[in-house]
């Protein structure tokens, strides 16, 4: 993913301000998978491991935890943040095993927030050749977040996130500036990938739409934040990173600048929403419900 090598994406921002993974969804993925008695021998595979909270999450369930990432600038963060010394990190594609796994060598393999970028018809080849039998895959990911009971800030949000053109005098909004066919994909929750049935079995699948009101197995991914925290989320999008490196002359308010794109983003929410605006400076410091659509797909090596 090309945002990731570009100058203005800071990979220390992205691991301090994305959200975690619950524990409800590790025990979802771990429940399926069903971990054999000794993990001393097993591996697990973690692709687009990005700085790595996943491989060191699960770390303690394998005895060999490898994990992949493209970008340079990832790898190096979760090499920083690691302690664990059965997890290392490599830079390298889920579409090219063949420098860090022999056939057959894998138990499972996970990809979170990365498989909507993946080309499939060199991924599920990889895959299906270093998997064990019975081994697994899990892929999960998030989009699109809603701040519960504010609709109107809400429909702020995505008029500038996914606007094209002018959204505010003078603003361009970031909608030209996402990865395609990647994000679309990712919107659509994964629907759009088939898990192929000659190599794969007992496939499941569990989606979530932002404010149904399902379980935590299916809606895992809703936590409470401050707003000053969903602000610092919406400056790891990488449409912002794009947007930015299109606008060098438009500086954040943080950057002494008059403001760009995201701060009048965040003026418009605030002020469609009358208690936030009561606080006035101190919106940053109100408490709320931020709830992302999410996908969880796992499948077993037949």
């Amino acid at each position: 993913m090309a945002t990731f090598a570009r100058p203005t994406f800071s990979a220390k921002a992205y691991a301090a301000f994305r959200p975690t993974y619950p524990a409800s969804l590790f025990r979802t993925v771990l429940d399926f998978h069903q971990l054999p008695l000794s993990k001393n021998e097993t591996t697990l595979l973690d692709l687009g491991c990005g700085h790595g909270l996943i491989a060191r999450a699960l770390s303690p369930h394998f005895g060999r935890v490898l994990g992949l990432d493209p970008s340079a600038g990832m790898t190096k963060q979760a090499m920083r943040m690691t302690k664990e010394t059965n997890v290392s990190f490599h830079q390298g594609r889920a579409e090219d095993l063949q420098p860090f796994l022999g056939g057959r060598s894998v138990d499972m393999a996970v990809a979170g927030q990365a498989a909507h970028w993946f080309d499939y018809s060199a991924v599920w080849r990889e895959l299906a050749r270093v998997m064990k039998p019975g081994g697994t895959i899990a892929f999960f990911g998030y989009v699109d977040g809603i701040v519960q009971g504010a609709a109107k800030a809400t429909a702020v949000m995505n008029k500038f996130v996914y606007g094209f053109g002018e959204v505010a005098p003078g603003v361009e909004g970031m909608g030209s500036y996402w990865e395609q066919p990647g994000r679309n994909i990712l919107r659509g929750l994964l629907r759009s990938v088939d898990v192929p049935g000659d190599n794969w079995r007992d496939v499941t699948r569990l989606t979530h739409n932002p404010g149904d009101p399902d379980g935590e197995d299916v809606a895992w991914l809703k936590k409470k934040m401050t707003l000053g925290e969903v602000e610092a989320y919406t400056r790891t999008f990488s449409c912002y990173s794009g947007w930015k490196d299109a606008h060098p002359e438009m500086k954040s308010r943080a950057e002494g600048g008059d403001g760009d794109v995201v701060d009048v983003m965040w003026d418009q929410m605030v002020d469609s929403t009358p208690e936030w605006k009561a606080m006035g400076e101190q919106w940053r410091e109100a408490e709320v419900i931020f709830d992302w659509g999410t996908y969880l797909i796992m499948a077993r090596r037949k």
